[in-house]
């Protein structure tokens, strides 16, 4: 199973990548693809994530394919 994984805005340079590409013989959670991908850093609090697009909780079970975002709470002004 592969995923797509992407960061956004300041978690690009948290985690030093604007994107990274994982591979699972498994069914996984959103947390455990931020995890897997980043095996020394917590998971920032108030980050969003979606999977192709829509917002997910963290628990959401991932496909083979998807493309999975994280990016930090958007403002406006």
């Amino acid at each position: 199973m592969s995923i797509k994984v992407r960061y956004f805005a300041s978690l690009k340079e948290i985690t030093g990548r604007a994107e990274y590409q994982l591979d699972f013989s498994k069914s996984v959670t959103v947390k455990e693809i931020w995890y897997q991908a980043n095996k020394d850093k917590t998971l920032p609090d108030n980050i969003l994530a979606a999977v192709n697009m829509e917002y997910v909780s963290f628990d959401h079970r991932v496909n083979d394919g998807d493309e999975v975002a994280f990016f930090p709470p958007v403002t406006g002004g």
